[in-house]
């Protein structure tokens, strides 16, 4: 594994600066709801934004997605905020937009190199507000260090030609938080598809652990897994590094569920080998058809942040659930205004928990993860990513 060192000089949270909605007059309590800087805030006059910013975001979407528009002009909808549910896998073979072709300021997909994949097209207010969101939340957890430069190991896709994948985005986005001194990617590109490199991860590993500045792992955790087991089996003993390391995981196990271990375990074994404590290990869940940052508290529970809200649908009827029962997982969030997926049911079954049960300092409910709904042939990031860790551990 070569390093690939790309030295940066990021300004200070240029990632918080203003950003503005495409009609004012239009979406107004849009512009102040994604305004607000304190991410995990909550109370009635917040809850009271969040429904007039979605009353307008639903009226966005109506006039201007014929799609959308013949949902929400049929049987009015009985859901919170009125919003009609779109099911994630819609976008996996309609490709729908509320605004002119012209304004597509950025395109993604949601898949490896085959199997169905989501078509998200996004204007230029709503990826930069996503990502404002994600800087809000690295600023709230004291993770924007530009005066700080790290080590960078990805367990994501290297850059290749025509690669629009989300996940390689965002944790190439990511990288902008603090400045790089090496990055090196665990996926490497052939000149024909993607290679997983674990010796080249253990040697980066090894190498950062002598270095005197922080390391940044971003990616895949069923990579960072193999890794860890690969350094096991080569008999390396447990590495050290530096203090303000920090590891940010994403994209899930699936397609190795019969190998997946809990995160708690996956968190003591980084611990252990790599000398990195709990509170700096994070799990986060996102997708492409909901760019909403859920980012795990120091307790590793996803909360919800104030710009969206959540809840679980039964998977029998679609009914909402109370706390702590199983079932689809509901997105709600009215930032989106490129593609009308500002209500999105998504295949992952979930429960939503109150805040308090957590014991952190946030109050906002939180929710887990329990797996993908039923078996189909819909392939994600890390179905198609997994495979390339095919006889490789």
């Amino acid at each position: 594994m070569t390093p690939s060192t790309t030295p940066s000089t990021a300004p200070s949270k240029p990632h918080l600066a203003p950003v503005d909605v495409p009609d004012a007059a239009a979406l107004g309590r849009v512009q102040q709801l994604c305004d607000l800087t304190e991410p995990y805030t909550s109370g009635p006059a917040e809850e009271e934004l969040f429904a007039a910013a979605m009353a307008e975001i639903n009226t966005w979407h109506r006039d201007r997605s014929p799609f959308f528009r013949s949902l929400y002009d049929g049987e009015r909808p009985d859901t919170p905020y009125q919003a009609p549910l779109v099911h994630a896998n819609f976008f996996k073979r309609h490709e729908v937009l509320s605004i002119p072709e012209d304004e597509v300021h950025l395109h993604l997909t949601s898949s490896g190199t085959t199997g169905q994949k989501s078509q998200m097209f996004f204007d230029e207010w709503t990826i930069r507000s996503a990502q404002r969101m994600v800087a809000r939340i690295f600023d709230h957890n004291g993770w924007i260090t530009p005066d700080q430069p790290v080590n960078y190991l990805l367990y994501s896709y290297e850059p290749a030609r025509d690669l629009n994948l989300g996940t390689s985005f965002t944790d190439n986005y990511l990288c902008d938080f603090a400045p790089a001194r090496q990055v090196e990617y665990a996926l490497r590109t052939t000149g024909n598809g993607h290679e997983f490199d674990p010796f080249g991860c253990v040697a980066a590993l090894r190498r950062f652990a002598e270095d005197d500045v922080p390391v940044r792992i971003l990616g895949f955790p069923a990579f960072l897994w193999f890794t860890l087991e690969r350094m096991r089996a080569m008999g390396l003993e447990p590495l050290k590094l530096p203090e303000g390391s920090l590891i940010i995981l994403g994209g899930g196990w699936k397609g190795h569920t019969d190998r997946q271990i809990g995160k708690h375990e996956l968190y003591a074994r980084v611990t252990e080998q790599l000398g990195v404590p709990s509170e700096r290990i994070r799990d986060t869940f996102g997708s492409v058809e909901h760019c909403i940052p859920y980012i795990e508290c120091a307790h590793h529970n996803l909360h919800a942040p104030v710009w969206s809200r959540v809840f679980i649908r039964s998977t029998r009827t679609l009914e909402p659930l109370p706390y702590g029962e199983r079932g689809y997982l509901h997105l709600v969030s009215p930032y989106i205004t490129s593609v009308p997926a500002q209500s999105v049911v998504m295949g992952d079954l979930a429960s939503l928990h109150p805040g308090e049960e957590c014991g952190c300092e946030l109050t906002t409910p939180w929710f887990t993860i329990h797996g993908r709904a039923g078996v189909s042939r819909n392939r994600s990031c890390a179905v198609a990513a997994a495979e390339l860790m095919k006889g490789m551990s």
